[in-house]
């Protein structure tokens, strides 16, 4: 593959989850009924599968889902927090998705349904340890706090999944689309089939 078609992928790969991780911004704007509505799901999955160059995944998704925080928590708070009490564990999950979005070899029925509910689970199971997140104490460091702890956030779990329905298949979707219509965006396996 030549460096000409390489850089080209990688720009519209980075270009794309830029984009996404701006509409972040959207569910600050509108609280309430688009709280957690967000792409950050979509975007882990959607660098893990399109980038040929594996780590360029975890880079490109950890940076744009890093810097996306450090200016939502500045909007929710005047004040530039860096690192955070979960900053740390959302860089787990986020590792955890984009690593499962390397072992899609094919978009198809079944990778999809991994694509819609890998991120949500991983999100849920692990941000609402209550060891990890105690909600300000308002959940115990117990199995009966993590079960009290899931239920409460299922309706914003709901929320990530329809964000991630809907932002992944754009994500998806126009790349597929792209794909088709320019070789440059294909990689050397892809123009040999």
């Amino acid at each position: 593959m030549s460096l000409q078609k390489i850089n080209a992928r990688n720009i519209v790969l980075i270009l794309m989850i830029i984009a996404a991780t701006a509409m972040r911004l959207v569910s600050f704007k509108y609280p309430g009924v688009l709280s957690n509505f967000t792409p950050v799901g979509a975007i882990a999955l959607f660098g893990g599968v399109y980038f040929a160059d594996k780590w360029k995944s975890y880079v490109v998704v950890l940076i744009s889902l890093f810097v996306s925080d450090v200016i939502i928590n500045h909007l929710y708070t005047s004040q530039w927090i860096l690192w955070s009490n979960d900053t740390f564990w959302n860089c787990v999950c986020f590792s955890i998705m984009v690593f499962i979005g390397t072992q899609v070899n094919k978009i198809n029925f079944g990778s999809g349904l991994i694509i819609l509910f890998a991120p949500v689970l991983t999100h849920w199971l692990i941000m609402d340890l209550p060891w990890i997140n105690d909600a300000g104490g308002l959940y115990p460091k117990t199995l009966s706090g993590y079960i009290a702890a899931l239920i409460a956030a299922i309706p914003f779990e709901k929320n990530m999944l329809l964000g991630d329905l809907v932002f992944g298949a754009i994500l998806f979707g126009a790349f597929e689309l792209a794909k088709s219509k320019y070789t440059v965006l294909r990689t050397s396996h892809e123009l040999a089939l």
